[in-house]
């Protein structure tokens, strides 16, 4: 059996395989969304497929829905051909229980995909159709937290960012210009409602985009690519919105054991395929059980009742709370400590780390210890009961194939919102910095890991980040057992607002983290002593 369209209309074979199928019309579904779109989502990757889309599918299921979603992405024009295109634009999705069996999943509800970018015509066009459109309610993302980000370290714009405000909207490249030209398209046809929903795994998603749509637009309208008008349509939210929004599943890369699971269930051409632009796709993601989705409930336009489907809907204080909960204390500073470390010492799966008693050890305290006394409760999910699910159930889950390595990717982008956020609050309510161990140590091991050579001092690959050249660059001449050669380049690191949010130099952890990186840089060996040192308790 094969994921296509044409394969549907065998529902006993694959119902024999134990795939659950769409309990509705695929081609129907596809017409009402072309005659009349609701929902366009860019960022088409796996946290997509494996969760946004089939929580359109389970209204669609339940018949509360009779549209799909259109989805897009501005970067790879080969996932959308070969992932999207090659399979009739449907995604079987796996979930992963913690007993090692799996749950399998044909989802349908995207009703095509697009390739965001002007220079490609018959898709931009449909888009631009799709923008104007008056039933249009939702355009979400799920395109990572450097996808927001106009410029470079130094403050200065990206290369792509400074030719787009240049050139205008008719010539966009990067994700935030191409979509402020959509809008702009919007209102010239029309000026309808809209909410700009990020369901990026950043804080303050919401503003975040709101933010960059901003200066894009601002930035046309100085250079009279765009009227006075348009800038002010953005800025009203009860015309177009920025709802903020907390995002929780572990979509891991597509894993070789799940990919035999389904060929041995008689399911082809499953096989993983690499873009030429270096994307890792396959036609089925895996993912974990667990999900959260809390989105502060503004749209001017309606839309989909989303919380049959299990998405939290409530106020924007209520969704900060939970996303700084989740992204500052109780799952993403857990993981990006494990990313780092698991490289450092040789690991290539999460679960296989927490069985690592100074790595466990490293976790609990940098969320139970440190993070949690500066946590708010946001009254609907429980703080403690969750980092208790983090910790119990979900990294170590004998099933789950997620990968430090892969975690570790854009750890730049990260960091000042892992760790950063939780170092302004304990300044902001003048907490002693003492009880921070593990926060720092997280941090140095991030700088030994940006050497790019691992704690058995042999050189390992790093995950890509948009700062990597730069940040190496600074740290050029450390060698490992020689930490002499340190010297003061930790700084320009540690001082640096942009990448944590706040100058570490200007209180006492940067000395403490540069104490630890110097442990750390002892010799082979040292990352590891280095943690049974302080992580004893």
């Amino acid at each position: 059996m094969k994921v296509n369209l044409g394969s549907l209309q065998d529902r006993t074979g694959w119902e024999k395989a134990g795939v659950r199928l769409p309990a509705y019309d695929v081609l129907q579904m596809r017409k009402k969304t072309d005659d009349a779109p609701l929902w366009v989502h860019f960022g088409a990757g796996n946290i997509f497929r494996a969760f946004i889309a089939v929580l359109q599918q389970r209204l669609l299921d339940e018949g509360l829905s009779d549209r799909g979603i259109i989805a897009a992405d501005t970067f790879d024009v080969d996932n959308i051909r070969m992932v999207y295109g090659g399979y009739d634009n449907l995604a079987m999705c796996v979930t992963l229980n913690a007993d090692a069996t799996i749950d399998k999943e044909i989802v349908a509800s995207v009703s095509e995909a697009l390739v965001a970018q002007p220079a490609v015509h018959p898709d931009y066009e449909r888009l631009q159709r799709a923008f104007a459109a008056p039933s249009l309610q939702i355009v979400s993302f799920t395109i990572t937290e450097k996808g927001y980000a106009l410029r470079q370290m130094d403050g200065s714009y990206l290369k792509t960012v400074e030719e787009d405000l240049a050139n205008g909207p008719e010539k966009a490249r990067h994700a935030m210009t191409i979509v402020t030209a959509l809008l702009y398209h919007r209102y010239r046809q029309g000026k309808k409602p809209l909410a700009v929903v990020s369901m990026d795994n950043c804080s303050h998603n919401g503003e975040k985009l709101q933010n960059s749509i901003l200066e894009v637009a601002k930035a046309w309208q100085e250079n009279g690519f765009v009227p006075d008008g348009f800038v002010n349509w953005l800025s009203d939210e009860t015309q177009v919105s920025f709802p903020w929004s907390m995002i929780d599943k572990i979509t891991p890369r597509p894993a070789p054991e799940v990919q035999r699971m389904l060929e041995e269930a008689g399911i082809e051409d499953m096989a993983p395929l690499e873009t030429p632009k270096g994307t890792f796709v396959a036609p089925f993601v895996n993912a974990e059980k667990a999900q959260y989705l809390v989105v502060e409930d503004k749209f001017p336009n309606g839309r989909p009742p989303l919380e049959k489907a299990g998405v939290y809907f409530t106020d924007r204080e209520t969704v900060n709370k939970t996303e700084r909960m989740k992204v500052t204390t109780c799952l993403n500073p857990l993981h990006t400590a494990l990313a780092v470390y698991g490289c450092l010492l040789g690991y290539t799966l999460i679960r296989e780390e927490m069985k690592d008693e100074d790595l466990v050890r490293l976790i609990r305290r940098l969320g139970y210890r440190e993070g949690l006394p500066v946590v708010t409760d946001p009254g609907i999910l429980n703080p403690k009961a969750f980092i208790d699910e983090v910790m119990e159930e979900r990294l170590p889950n004998p099933f789950m194939p997620d990968a430090p390595q892969r975690i570790a990717t854009d750890t730049s982008q990260k960091v000042g919102i892992r760790f950063g956020e939780t170092i302004k609050s304990y300044l902001a309510e003048n907490r002693s910095m003492e009880q921070l161990v593990a926060l720092p140590l997280a941090i140095a091991g991030w700088l030994r890991y940006l050497l790019g050579v691992d704690d058995r001092g042999h050189t390992m690959p790093l995950s890509g980040d948009p700062l990597l050249e730069e940040l190496r660059a600074m740290l050029a001449g450390i060698e490992l057992g020689r930490p002499e050669t340190c010297g003061d380049k930790l700084r320009p690191i540690l001082s640096n607002r942009l990448i944590f949010g706040s100058d570490l130099t200007a209180c006492p952890l940067g000395e403490q983290i540069k104490g630890y990186f110097m442990e750390e840089i002892q010799g082979p060996g040292a990352v590891r002593e280095t943690l049974k040192k302080y992580m004893k308790e």
